[in-house]
């Protein structure tokens, strides 16, 4: 176990090494009600999550489930190295959902076409269904950042904010910004899921299964992550349009044009104060973050080459990643050829005690039969799929006889956790 020893002393925020025995867990010492959930601009930063926001992300689970009492559209997804089998991961888990008869959408973030290759079919701009109950849509910045422009536009019209000039700007000149590709896939995948509540008719729910297959593991980390990290710059942003001359000023027609550009269950915004608009927003972004923490809406898997070290000391770190991001690993996958075994039980035993099983190498050089792998798969890996039998790893120890909180954090060494008190 890393220790790390935090001086008591209250002006004090760093933290102090001590000694190690495992690369899964950190331990700290301090005054446990000065440790708070707090942002810090070091991505490697761990921040604690307060017992207080879990009661809160709790009593919204709770809340959700009692306004929707249908099974809601649950988001799957996988971490792992490039090259690793991320993608076939992402289409194996679709077919095999689909195959039981859920209806599933695979949705890929890239212009790779290694998913039209194991699919057999071309997929495009718009879901297109591919085989009994399964479908498949490919993201696209450039096609995305259209509808949200328009509705600004429209808003505009009403609020004449800019006098025109949005109305002169065309779509299909703009180009995509670093960044851009995450905000605007965490948009499109909302709209596929509801992670945000809104009330809708469940009879015209489309799906209920989407796979996402992202740019990478850091984007995809970034789109979960993206509405608990908004809700924190929404709190800045908010009190400085709260407490500032110009925010009082400017606030209210910008606040009503990001609102009707972001939102997508109709009505307007017309008659409705800042303060109810701030206070929806955030009400959003909360129930949104919360639904990572529900098993029956998020499952997440890494994936693994067992025969690259890298690729399984890059799973681990991911693993830490995810666990920074607020969620929870379902479990594991390793695509290994028969000749590897023994690399598999290697990786089984550096990711304990995360579920781990293997499944059937497959090759883009020829077609691949869905039905012979599919029904090569291992009850393992089935019972894995349906996050059946994954144990939930407790992240976050407190024990207060000995004043330390014990940290789950696989793939960072001690050197890269800062812990801070703040007052």
């Amino acid at each position: 176990t890393f220790f790390f020893i935090l001086s008591n002393a209250p002006a004090s925020r760093t933290a102090e090494m001590a000694s190690m025995s495992t690369a899964h867990s950190l331990t700290c010492s301090a005054p446990l009600p000065l440790l708070h959930l707090r942002p810090h601009p070091n991505p490697n930063s761990f921040r604690l999550l307060r017992r207080a926001t879990q009661r809160r992300n709790q009593a919204f689970l709770a809340s959700m489930s009692l306004d929707s009492p249908e099974k809601p559209t649950k988001l799957v997804t996988f971490l792992g190295k490039g090259g690793s089998g991320k993608t076939t991961a992402a289409v194996l888990a679709a077919q095999f959902y689909a195959k039981e008869g859920l209806r599933t959408c695979l949705v890929i973030h890239s212009q790779d076409l290694t998913a039209e290759y194991l699919m057999g079919c071309k997929i495009g701009a718009s879901p297109i269904l591919c085989n009994e109950n399964l479908s498949a849509v490919r993201l696209e910045t450039t096609k995305m950042l259209l509808e949200p422009l328009d509705r600004m536009k429209k808003a505009d019209a009403s609020i004449n904010l800019t006098q025109g000039i949005l109305e002169g700007v065309v779509g299909e000149e703009l180009g995509v910004l670093p960044g851009m590709d995450s905000i605007f896939a965490a948009f499109e995948v909302e709209k596929l899921i509801n992670f945000l509540g809104r009330k809708r008719n469940y009879s015209n729910r489309e799906f209920d299964v989407i796979v996402y297959d992202g740019i990478s593991t850091e984007e995809t980390l970034r789109v979960i992550g993206a509405a608990e990290r908004a809700r924190w710059y929404l709190k800045y942003v908010r009190n400085m349009a709260d407490k500032t001359d110009i925010g009082r000023l400017t606030a209210p027609s910008f606040l009503k044009l990001m609102y009707e550009a972001i939102r997508s269950n109709g009505g307007s915004v017309d008659g409705r104060m800042s303060t109810e608009l701030w206070d929806d927003i955030e009400q959003s972004l909360q129930k949104a973050s919360a639904s990572f923490i529900d098993p029956s809406k998020f499952s997440c898997y890494l994936v693994i080459d067992p025969s690259r070290p890298t690729s399984i000391n890059s799973a681990l770190r991911y693993w830490g990643c995810a666990i920074q991001a607020g969620i929870q690993v379902s479990g594991a996958f390793g695509f290994a050829l028969q000749s590897s075994i023994s690399s598999a039980e290697t990786a089984e035993k550096k990711i304990s005690p995360l579920a781990f099983a293997l499944v059937p190498y497959l090759s883009t050089d020829s077609p691949v039969n869905w039905d012979a792998t599919l029904g090569a798969l291992s009850d393992k890996a089935k019972n894995i799929l349906h996050s059946l039998g994954s144990s939930t790893q407790s992240l976050v120890t407190f024990d207060r006889a000995k004043k330390t909180v014990t940290l789950f954090m696989p793939g960072f060494d001690k050197s890269e956790i800062k812990l801070y008190q703040v007052r």
